[in-house]
């Protein structure tokens, strides 16, 4: 019955187990693959409550910060989304930079001392680096040369992660153009 060409077999030592979710059966599988599916939807369902959990720990944060400084109430959203983009890692500018320094330190598994060392032998200096972590002032382009050796990039990569606008700059282009005076089309060129 079973040939080793045929693509539909029958495999009758096999047992299979169900799996069920809120005590309904949704399929059926081997037991190892069970026991790892259930522990990943679990652990899935922990991270969505842990999730929930701390976006109303932080909404109830920013509603006592808005109360104690006399804020409008409705403002918490923005108050929250204002936190959230404090937080998130910068996907351009000089902190960015800093960033990817950290990420190529974690690579390498070096101490801080090593790292620093690890820099100055591709000439980026320890007051160079400080100046960066700390965002003091923009990452020049003798420096981003040096970095893009050490990160493993290249210097236009470096360069575009440096010069880039983040998101919030994005929002403020926006709003200047559309607040801006309108286009002039084609044709009101053509009359004038």
């Amino acid at each position: 019955m079973n040939t080793p060409l045929s693509p539909w077999q029958l495999q009758s030592e096999e047992t299979y187990v169900p799996i069920c979710y809120e005590g309904k059966t949704v399929g059926f599988c081997s037991q190892d693959s069970a026991n790892r599916i259930i522990k990943a939807l679990n652990d899935r369902e922990k991270v969505i409550k842990q999730k929930e959990t701390l976006f109303r720990a932080m909404q109830l944060v920013c509603l006592d910060l808005l109360r104690v400084s006399g804020g409008d109430l409705n403002q918490v959203n923005e108050v929250m989304r204002k936190y959230i983009e404090k937080i998130k890692r910068p996907k351009h500018g000089s902190k960015a930079i800093a960033f990817l320094l950290r990420d190529r330190q974690m690579e390498l598994d070096v101490s801080d001392k090593e790292f620093v060392r690890f820099c100055d032998s591709y000439k980026l200096s320890l007051p160079e680096l400080r100046e960066i972590y700390n965002g003091n002032k923009p990452v020049n382009d003798e420096q981003l040369r040096a970095i893009a050796r050490i990160v493993g990039k290249t210097f236009e990569e470096l360069k575009d992660v440096r010069d880039g606008f983040s998101e919030s700059e994005l929002r403020v282009l926006a709003k200047l153009e559309s607040q801006s005076a309108p286009a002039v089309t084609d044709d009101e060129l053509i009359e004038n």
